[in-house]
């Protein structure tokens, strides 16, 4: 999912937990980061937790703003981040 703000973005490595906020109220709480791709110098330089399973994702920051990151989450609450994302700007906080 793509969050607003890239900066609070750089500073989650896999294994965190974070609650997701869309419009001043809390979509999910305590989402494990998975991983948290980025693109620097069009260099994929992503990392994901290790084991993951996961392949690199390349973020294409420049065509949406803010900055990608990969929670796991149940399917009932991914659905309702995607609801929200369509709304309101995502943000992060950590827990």
């Amino acid at each position: 999912m793509r969050i607003t703000d890239a900066a609070a973005v750089r500073l989650l490595r896999p294994g965190d937990r974070v609650d997701v906020l869309a419009a001043a109220r809390v979509v999910a709480s305590g989402a494990r980061v998975v991983a948290v791709p980025e693109q620097v110098g069009g260099q994929d330089t992503s990392t994901a937790a290790e084991g993951s399973g996961l392949p690199t994702a390349t973020a294409d920051a420049g065509a949406a703003g803010g900055a990608l990151v990969v929670l796991a989450v149940p399917r009932r609450i991914a659905a309702a981040l995607s609801g929200a994302a369509m709304s309101s700007p995502l943000a992060v906080a950590l827990c």
